[in-house]
């Protein structure tokens, strides 16, 4: 039976990759720091979580024992995580980082963080410039993508078979972010209207995690040193997101498409851009990759667990408050109300 580490394995991609892996066979162990997080049926299926704090090196090498077949490090963000695994990747057959998206920039030298969004020429390829290495603070915007990029440097010029995956707008049940709950709670709360600036026009590429794991099963089975895009095979608008969600929820609602002179606090929402962001995904495809499901297929999962964490409190915790900085502009009631009265008569 061959073995799996997942490293950072209790988060959306650990536990979708953790899934596909039982299911086919595999011995799975996933590192944590807290053992509630690990999902009851992940731990049904056979998964084994072992306490090991991703800046510790030592407690890293513990949770590898003797080796694993596969290696997958969900929460790479710094050179300094990227040498720490390195003793670890010389005792595994395969070796995948998940990376970011973020780490591109266009002709201009704008990237998915900057203050000035992006314009891209296309499908964005492996191949596209990227930010320089850095190492200031990743939790910044500006950080984020300068470190993955220096941790990318450090697995790659150690010549060992190790696959870097940049996925896009990451969605799935488990996300500490979801995105999706801008759509969902509106139709939980019976909204009668969805606003969309620029006429929900934006699309940035989401990417299920569910999709990732089916990328990670295929290099699991083909080892080497490699950059890969990691994206659904559809790219949808926010106006296709939000027509996505109310119709998986049975909810009907009115579409108030704002055009681009519109009062920019409204009709805000996650994939709000001027310029597609789309990745090109034909390496991947070229290397044997067959995805899990569209976005419409793989988001109903996250869908469901938002509601259910919504109705029952299963979860409740992850649920943005009504004054989170992230969500909370995007969720103004009050606002849109006014709008709608002055605009309905």
């Amino acid at each position: 039976m061959p073995r799996a580490l997942i490293v950072g394995g209790t988060g959306q991609v650990g536990r979708s990759t953790a899934r596909r892996l039982l299911e086919a066979g595999w011995r799975v162990d996933l590192t944590g720091r807290n053992p509630a997080h690990l999902p009851a049926d992940v731990a049904a299926a056979g998964g084994r979580f072992v306490a090991a704090a991703r800046d510790d090196a030592d407690q890293l090498l513990a949770a590898l024992g003797d080796g694993a077949d596969l290696l997958v490090d969900c929460i790479c963000y710094t050179a300094d995580d990227a040498n720490r695994l390195l003793p670890l990747v010389r005792d595994a057959g395969s070796t995948v980082m998940i990376s970011s998206k973020a780490v591109y920039v266009d002709g201009a030298g704008h990237h998915s963080n900057s203050a000035i969004s992006p314009h891209f020429d296309g499908p964005i390829h492996e191949s596209q410039p990227t930010m320089a290495p850095g190492d200031a603070d990743y939790q910044t915007r500006e950080g984020y993508g300068a470190n993955k990029v220096a941790a990318e440097q450090v697995l790659l010029d150690s010549g060992l078979p190790v696959t870097v995956l940049r996925p896009s707008k990451i969605h799935g049940v488990g996300a500490l972010r979801p995105r999706e709950w801008v759509f969902v709670k509106r139709v939980l709360d019976r909204r009668p209207a969805v606003l969309l600036a620029h006429r929900g026009a934006g699309v940035d590429h989401p990417t299920a995690a569910a999709n990732i794991a089916a990328l990670i099963d295929l290099v699991a089975a083909t080892p080497g040193q490699r950059i890969l895009n990691s994206a659904d095979p559809d790219a949808p608008s926010a106006l296709e997101i939000s027509r996505t969600i109310a119709r998986q929820l049975d909810h009907v609602w009115d579409e108030v498409l704002l055009d681009d002179g519109a009062d920019e606090a409204l009709g805000r929402h996650p994939w709000d851009t001027p310029h597609p962001i789309v990745l090109d995904m034909t390496a991947a495809i070229d290397l044997g990759y067959t995805p899990a499901g569209d976005y419409a297929t793989t988001v109903a999962d996250e869908v469901a667990w938002l509601v259910s964490a919504a109705r029952d409190g299963d979860g409740a915790e992850i649920l943005p408050g009504p004054d989170d900085a992230y969500f909370g502009p995007m969720l103004d009631y009050a606002a849109e109300d006014r709008y709608l009265s002055t605009h309905r008569g």
